[in-house]
C-alpha cells in the first residue's frame, strides 16, 4: 500500500465545550484496509504518523518482515491534532486533554468505518491516549500493548511537565531549553555518565554531554513547532483515564515498562498491573531492562521485538 498523508475532516466539541474543526491526518502501512487485521499505533510526544519506512520513527518494529509485519497487517497511525506534522497547529492548546484526543481518534475510526481493531499499541503519551480510548470503547481491540506509559499522569511526571511548561513560556530559546530538560528525564544518570565520562570537547570548549544536550535542543527546534510542543507537554501532563473503566476493557493487555524509566516508573506500571490482575484474567506484565530510562522503548528494540512477537 502506498503511504501518504490522508485526512478526515471532523467537527469536535472538547470536554471544555470548545468547538473545533479538526483535519485529522493519518497514514496507512501494509495491507489495504479491511483485507487484514488492523493494528493502530499511537505515536509518542514528538513522534508522528510516519511510523514505518525509511524515515519511520518505529521502523525497527513496523515494516516488511518486522515484528509488526506490514505483509500481514494493516497499520494505521493518526497524528495527534496539533502536532504540526500536517501543518495543523492549535493556538489554545489547553482546550484539549488526552481524553479529547482519544475521542477524536475514535471519531476517526468511525469515519473510516473501523468498528474494531486487532491491536492498539502506544508508547509514552500515545499509550496514555490508548488507555483513554479503551476506557471510552472497551470492546475496541483484541490486544492492547501500552509501552512505557500509564493510564494516568502521576505527580512526578506532572511536576516535570510543569517545569517544561515554565521553560516553554520563556522568551529565550524556549523549545531548546525544554528539550534539554526533557532529555534528562528521558535518560538516566548512568546512561549519560557511561556514555560521556566527563569528556571535554576542546574545540567547542564544553563537555561532550553539554554539547549533546544542546544538539538535541537545536535539532528539535528545527523540526518541531513551539505551539505543538506546548500542546504535547500539556497532554502528557493530563492523562487521567477513568479508573473505574479500566477493568471493563476487553482487550488482552500486555503492559510493558522500562526498569529505569524516570517518567513512567516501572513500579507504578507494575502496581497498575497488580491492581488490574485481581479483576482481569487476560493481562500480563513485561519489563525492559536498560540503563537508558524512558527512551529505552525507542532504543532497546531487540527486547521490545522479543516481547511483541510473542503477543501478536
Amino acid at each position: 500500500m502506498k503511504t501518504e498523508l490522508n485526512y478526515i475532516n471532523l467537527s469536535y466539541q472538547t470536554n471544555s465545550n470548545k468547538e473545533y474543526n479538526i483535519p485529522l491526518s493519518y497514514e496507512l502501512f501494509g495491507k489495504d484496509l479491511f483485507t487484514a487485521p488492523i493494528i493502530l499505533i499511537n505515536h509518542a510526544l514528538t513522534g508522528n504518523s510516519n511510523v514505518s519506512g525509511e524515515k519511520g520513527w518505529w521502523k525497527q518494529l513496523i515494516g516488511e518482515n518486522q515484528v509488526i509485519d506490514t505483509q500481514k497487517y494493516t497499520v494505521l497511525c493518526f497524528n495527534i491534532p496539533g502536532n504540526g506534522y500536517d501543518h495543523f497547529l492549535i493556538e489554545n492548546y489547553e482546550d484539549f486533554t488526552p481524553s479529547d484526543i482519544a475521542g477524536i481518534f475514535l471519531k476517526g475510526l468511525e469515519a473510516l468505518h473501523i468498528k474494531n481493531v486487532y491491536a492498539i499499541i502506544g508508547g509514552s503519551l500515545g499509550g496514555g491516549i490508548a488507555w483513554e480510548m479503551l476506557a471510552k470503547q472497551p470492546e475496541l481491540a483484541e490486544i492492547f500493548i501500552p509501552i512505557a506509559c500509564d493510564h494516568r499522569t502521576h505527580d512526578w511526571l506532572h511536576a516535570q511537565c510543569l517545569v517544561q511548561k515554565f521553560l516553554l513560556n520563556d522568551k529565550d530559546e524556549p523549545l531548546q531549553k525544554a528539550r534539554i530538560h526533557a532529555m534528562l528525564c528521558y535518560r538516566t544518570p548512568q546512561s549519560l555518565n557511561d556514555r560521556f565520562q566527563n569528556k571535554y570537547n576542546q574545540e567547542k570548549e564544553r563537555l561532550e554531554s553539554e554539547d549533546w544536550l544542546i544538539y538535541h535542543g537545536n535539532a528539535l527546534n528545527e523540526r518541531f513547532s513551539l505551539k505543538a510542543y506546548k500542546l504535547m507537554n500539556h497532554l502528557l501532563m493530563n492523562i487521567n483515564t477513568d479508573e473505574s473503566a479500566l477493568e471493563k476493557i476487553q482487550a488482552r493487555m500486555h503492559m510493558i515498562s522500562v526498569d529505569t524509566d524516570l517518567f513512567f516508573p516501572a513500579s507504578e506500571i507494575r502496581m497498575c498491573f497488580e491492581n488490574l490482575k485481581r479483576k482481569k484474567k487476560n493481562i500480563s506484565y513485561h519489563e525492559i531492562q536498560s540503563v537508558h530510562g524512558h527512551d529505552a522503548f525507542l532504543m532497546e528494540y531487540q527486547q521490545l521485538n522479543n516481547i511483541i512477537k510473542n503477543i501478536l
